[in-house]
């Protein structure tokens, strides 16, 4: 296992990656050194052979309180507070961009910034427990970055009410919303995360990068557009190695043999 001083533990194991942010005293802020080093482990294991799947959770008490309210307290000039929200959509943008998919698994608070983090995995699931909050009105800093990724996954007016509020919501709301995936027993919550993330792991890396990017991208696009890029998407894949070699094993009622290529 690596550890990053203060801020990050890593592990790899049968493909699964686990990022764990470890400044429980901070509630797992996003500060500068926190966002850099993210950044750094999703760019390192967005191009590691041996990463199948992310997991991306907080230690301590829970996921995390967003950014660190100090530091930003500290800063001085709006050159600085944008050097700040900068690095935090740069590391929201390598996420969407990793080359394999991201989970959240999140307990506690997902606040500001940290539920901008769960809405911007591919996937999230959370204990019954767990809150979500874009709670920056109340403090006079409307959460205007995490509107990004909340928008993306949540309705608008149920978002423009997160967000005009900053009340805390529940994971069974949450869920309904499309905030995440799915809740579970804290004690069933590793289990279940793992059960998804070896699932996944268990497909075609080459496969699932390009089904991601192109998820990500026909997104954007109007109706049409989508269509014809996509159908692009889909011949591109057809060429692969593993769609033949996917094809061909279930014609022939067997377990594919991934080549990743």
């Amino acid at each position: 296992m690596k550890k990053l001083p203060n801020i990050l533990e890593t592990s790899t194991n049968k493909g699964i990656t686990r990022i764990k942010i470890n400044d429980p005293r901070s509630y797992n802020a996003l500060s500068f050194q926190m966002l850099g080093g993210l950044i750094e482990c999703f760019k390192k294991f967005s191009n590691d052979n041996k990463t199948k799947v992310i997991i991306i959770e907080g230690l301590g008490k829970g996921f995390s309180a967003g950014h660190d309210l100090r530091e930003i307290r500290s800063l001085k000039g709006s050159s600085n507070y944008l050097k700040l929200f900068n690095l935090c959509s740069k590391l929201m943008m390598n996420i969407i961009h990793n080359k394999k998919p991201v989970i959240a698994k999140v307990h506690g608070a997902a606040f500001a910034a940290g539920c901008q983090l769960v809405a911007t995995c591919d996937l999230a699931f959370s204990t019954k427990e767990a809150i979500f909050a874009t709670p920056g009105v109340n403090i006079g800093l409307f959460c205007s970055t995490p509107m990004v990724a909340v928008s993306r996954n949540v309705p608008r007016k149920k978002t423009m009410k997160m967000l005009l509020t900053g009340d805390p919501i529940n994971a069974k709301y949450a869920k309904e919303i499309g905030l995440i995936n799915d809740h579970f027993p804290k004690v069933r919550l590793e289990k279940e995360v793992l059960k998804v993330a070896n699932k996944i792991a268990l497909k075609s890396n080459k496969v699932i990068k390009i089904g991601k990017t192109a998820f990500y991208k026909q997104l954007e696009m109007p109706l049409d557009k989508a269509y014809k890029y996509t159908s692009k998407i889909m011949c591109q894949n057809m060429m692969l190695m593993d769609a033949k070699e996917g094809i061909s094993a279930f014609i022939q009622k067997r377990k594919p043999k991934w080549k990743n290529k």
